[in-house]
């Protein structure tokens, strides 16, 4: 009986001391906070996360020559000149209708009865159309040049700097014909100029 139960703890014994070393051989547990450093932590690889890998179109790196010509036309030089080319077609176009429109085109005021000839009519018109164009176009460089000014001094994009440079441009124009007609031009500008910005708006 006794031999038995020694027999029973050796062999006890036998089977509970390998496995107690085979615990202590195994490798250590997985730290899943470890997995979530590299996943969503900081030790996440950063992607780049261009539009091509994003599904978009790939857009290639600008040049310095389209940089330079972006900085031009964003250039308020670049803005006056495009006003003062807008502005002279405009005015021209403006002359003409109007001189189309006018009955008393081509006839000479010392000779009233006489029939003026196209030629005369078409000079008429020409010379008139000149006129609006070139008043057109200095007022279209003016009012560009000073709300671009305006623009770039104060930072803001709103309704003010129309507001502003129609008071400057209006009143440079007035102040030829004496102080009083430069500010009511000023006036009559700025409130042409908000007008039209409230209305675009």
């Amino acid at each position: 009986m006794a031999a038995s139960m020694d027999a029973g703890d050796g062999a006890g014994s036998d089977l509970q001391g390998p496995a107690s070393t085979g615990s202590s051989m195994e490798d250590p547990p997985i730290q899943y906070s470890m997995i979530l450093e590299h996943l969503i932590g900081d030790k996440r690889p950063v992607k780049d996360l261009s539009p091509g890998v994003m599904g978009g179109l790939p857009v290639p790196a600008k040049t310095d020559e389209q940089k330079m010509i972006e900085r031009g036309m964003e250039s308020c030089a670049f803005k006056a000149v495009l006003a003062c080319v807008g502005g002279f077609v405009l005015g021209g176009a403006f002359g003409i209708f109007t001189a189309g429109i006018d009955t008393n085109v081509g006839f000479d005021p010392k000779d009233p009865l006489r029939t003026p000839t196209a030629r005369e009519v078409l000079k008429d018109m020409g010379q008139r159309g000149m006129s609006y164009a070139k008043n057109f176009a200095i007022v279209g460089a003016m009012f560009s040049c000073s709300e671009c000014i305006i623009e770039s001094h104060r930072g803001v994009s709103d309704w003010k700097n129309a507001v502003y440079s129609g008071c400057v441009t209006g009143g440079a124009i007035g102040f030829r014909a004496g102080l009083k007609a430069g500010v009511l031009g000023c006036g009559g500008f700025a409130a042409f100029s908000a007008a039209i910005e409230y209305y675009l708006r």
